[in-house]
């Protein structure tokens, strides 16, 4: 433990700049100038790609910057005191003391635990005073060793207890301290103590997990509340006894997660927020949880394993985002598929020549590695050999695209009905398949396995038929229904109107295809990766998937959709190279990011920049999507491979020039349009604002 944080790892009241990446970068190269990281860079963006997720900034002056990097070689924490407190994105102001947690990609279980330790200890007041109150390295290297050893001057046995455990909190404050108001715990705290449970969970598992267990352990405390504690962090976890959970009243979930094992709470009324708002708002969060106990109408975790609530971050989600959620679940879980399967069948035609639809299967069953085929198609480049390995690839390809309507209902009624829901949406899916309905069919079948999974699941049943619902009755019955209805009345109309969508998209040319390319373009850009660039990405795969020989059409429609898919990223990397004095630091650095995520076609690399400045980021790479799909289109660009951007230029017919001159004249357009943009904005800003109110050049 001593090893942690050294003299040369701190810095006391010197300015390390005006922003966050400024303080991180410096803490970063402290970290590798002393040996304990391989990569300053590295470790740098490692840290800024956790901080673009959540801001680390928690209640108290304080920054947690935190990350998991395959360039640190062994756990260690960096510390700066500045003179001048810097947003953070704290609530109550800006943070004055900053903890750079450095874990190393596979920290084992002990280290993890011990920088736990170290982050939830910087909820008490009196730890964050003494390091405000150090007056050298060594004393505030000293002051942590102390508490990362377990060690709390000044509090109780017991209080010690809470803070150095690593998998689970426990408050049980049978009388009121000195220190709350007592009107407060009145109202808080009625004739029957409540009992509640709570897990917390961030996606790095360090720091915010425990920060947000303590704080409402405290906050339990002050309201007079017995509150028991799960953080699910990045190393062991102990569960919570069943016994204490069945006693509960209510949960709380402080998570930005899923909460593993969420079946164990069913039933229990639920409040659920993400984990910052645990450490911000603890209070509240135990007043809602004491309510709800009380409250015959509150949320509860459902009986089929919580569907309701495993992907709600927001207490308040309408019918409107649920549907966003879950369709946007089915296509995350969908595209493995469709990614990994389009590329192992463009291999199939790079290594069997496009003949290879016609004799894979036959190929496949009678020959082997030992066994090489004697009669092999006349454009196979690679001979025998060759053609055999690219009849594997394109089968186990083309098995895989064989999942993908029923990998795309099945996890939409997972995203309704959790596990339970699995089961009747990949029948579904499956029967809209059969039928023929396709893309739409798989849409249709998994939201009504979702529904009716979920509408059992929220049922109350006997505890001898309960056990036996999530297993048994849930997936039977609503694949009865969802099935059915899909075979019996939904299922032909759908067939007939992809039939005919398809056949009208087969018969596009011209101008028709142009204006298609637009269309497909504008798509695919305005909500990067959200719910309508998955609604063209998905309608181009399922068109690819269900091509018929000798069709173009698909693959005309699939490179439209990739190159402009490719262009916000694209675009927004060479904008921040030509003009980086228009961005900010975090900005220019997911710039060089974005580079590598365009040129793959990860349309999520612009996510940063519309984040951050909407109302010109997205209408500029709409633009440049419009300008790429219209090209591809006209230009005839072709793709058999359903992803992979430029890594696919062997499955584009011949076409990846025409491929690449689309994508290029997007990406320049969009760039040149997000530079302007940016540059009027600039000047009216300048123009509008107080001198003393300006930002220096080039910040």
């Amino acid at each position: 433990m001593s090893t942690l944080i050294t003299p040369d790892l701190v810095s006391l009241d010197e300015d390390l700049g005006p922003d966050r990446p400024d303080v991180i970068r410096a803490l970063a190269d402290r970290i590798a100038a002393s040996g304990r990281a391989s990569d300053a860079e590295g470790l740098y963006a490692d840290a800024l790609a956790r901080e673009a997720k959540t801001a680390t900034g928690v209640p108290g002056g304080i920054a947690i910057p935190h990350c998991r990097s395959e360039h640190v070689l062994e756990p260690t924490l960096g510390f700066a005191r500045l003179p001048r407190g810097i947003d953070w994105g704290a609530k109550d102001g800006p943070a004055d003391l900053v903890f750079f947690i450095a874990a190393p990609a596979g920290a084992d279980n002990t280290h993890l635990a011990i920088l736990s330790t170290l982050a939830r200890s910087l909820v008490r007041k009196d730890f964050r005073e003494s390091l405000r109150s150090a007056s050298s390295r060594e004393e505030l290297v000293a002051l942590v060793e102390a508490v990362v050893s377990g060690e709390r001057p000044g509090s109780s046995p017991a209080q010690a207890g809470v803070v150095g455990s690593s998998s689970r909190t426990t408050t049980q404050a049978a009388a009121p301290s000195a220190a709350p108001d007592t009107d407060a715990r009145a109202d808080a705290a009625p004739a029957h103590k409540p009992k509640l449970v709570a897990v917390t969970a961030c996606p790095t598992g360090i720091a915010h997990t425990f920060m947000a267990a303590d704080s409402l352990s405290q906050a339990a405390e002050d309201a007079g509340v017995e509150l028991h504690v799960e953080p699910q962090g990045s190393g062991s976890v102990t569960p919570l006894d069943p016994a204490i959970i069945r006693d509960a009243d209510a949960v709380i979930f402080a998570v930005d997660v899923d909460v593993r094992d969420r079946a164990r709470f069913a039933g229990k009324p639920v409040i659920q927020s993400p984990v910052k708002r645990g450490i911000d708002e603890p209070a509240e969060l135990i007043r809602e949880a004491v309510a709800a106990s009380t409250d015959p109408n509150a949320r509860r975790v459902p009986a089929a394993g919580g569907a309701d609530e495993s992907a709600a971050s927001d207490r308040t989600e309408g019918l409107g985002g649920r549907m966003k959620r879950v369709l946007l679940t089915g296509v995350s879980y969908m595209i493995p598929f469709v990614a990994g399967g389009g590329l192992l069948i463009a291999l199939g035609f790079l290594l069997g020549s496009y003949e290879i639809t016609s004799f894979a299967d036959k190929m496949v069953l009678e020959n082997s590695l030992w066994n090489l085929p004697t009669e092999i198609p006349e454009h196979a480049p690679l001979g025998a050999l060759g053609a055999y390995l690219g009849a594997v690839a394109f089968k186990i390809g083309a098995l895989s695209m064989g999942f993908l309507v029923p990998a795309l209902a099945g996890y939409i009624a997972y995203g309704m009905a959790d596990r339970p829901g699995i089961a009747p949406g990949f029948v579904a899916g499956a029967v809209a398949g059969f039928m023929g309905a396709g893309f739409l069919g798989g849409i249709v079948g998994g939201l009504l396995a979702g529904a009716v999974a979920s509408w059992l699941g929220s049922r109350r049943f006997p505890r001898a038929v309960a056990s036996l619902m999530p297993v048994v009755v849930i997936p039977l019955v609503a694949s009865i229904v969802a099935s059915g209805l899909m075979l019996l009345v939904l299922g032909g109309p759908i067939a007939a109107l992809t039939k005919g969508l398809n056949d009208w998209l087969s018969s596009m040319s011209g101008t028709s295809a142009v204006l298609l390319g637009v269309i497909l373009g504008l798509m695919m850009c305005f909500d990067l990766g959200g719910p309508v660039n998955k609604v063209a990405y998905s309608f181009a795969v399922a068109a690819l998937g269900t091509a018929a020989p000798g069709q173009t059409a698909p693959l005309l429609i699939m490179a439209a959709v990739m190159a402009s898919g490719m262009v916000p990223p694209l675009a927004l990397a060479l904008a921040t190279a030509v003009r980086p004095a228009l961005f900010t630091p975090v900005e220019r650095e997911n710039g060089k990011s974005a580079w590598l995520l365009g040129a793959v076609f990860v349309s999520e690399g612009a996510i940063p920049f519309a984040a951050a400045d909407p109302l010109r980021v997205i209408p500029a790479t709409m633009l440049g999507g419009a300008v790429t799909g219209a090209l591809s289109m006209g230009l005839g660009a072709m793709s058999r491979a359903p992803h992979g951007g430029a890594v696919v230029f062997f499955a584009m017919d011949g076409t990846a020039l025409q491929f690449l001159l689309s994508v290029l004249a997007g990406t320049v357009v969009s760039a040149v349009a997000v530079i302007v943009l940016k540059s009027l904005g600039r000047k009216r800003a300048t123009t509008d604002a107080p001198a003393e109110a300006l930002e220096p050049a080039g910040v």
